[in-house]
């Protein structure tokens, strides 16, 4: 793969996973949960290949807990 068609690549999977990341953060926004840190990793964008890794960050205690709470009840078959 020549050098061109590696950054074709690399921009349209960071079109992607910035895509990937507004969806996320829509979804969460809609059961009421905040994920300050949560973004396309700049660092997974600058390598050789079109390794794009999305970077979920950090959040607080509450956050880990609702998150929690909604993954539980998706397990148990409820809608969260």
């Amino acid at each position: 793969m020549t050098t061109t068609e590696r950054l074709r690549v690399t921009a349209s999977r960071v079109r992607e996973a910035e895509e990937a990341v507004a969806r996320l953060r829509d979804g969460f926004a809609g059961v009421g949960i905040t994920l300050p840190s949560l973004r396309v990793d700049p660092v997974s964008c600058a390598g050789s290949g079109p390794a794009v890794l999305v970077d979920l960050g950090r959040c607080n205690l509450d956050t880990v807990r609702r998150l929690s709470r909604l993954l539980d009840g998706k397990a148990a078959g409820h809608g969260g």
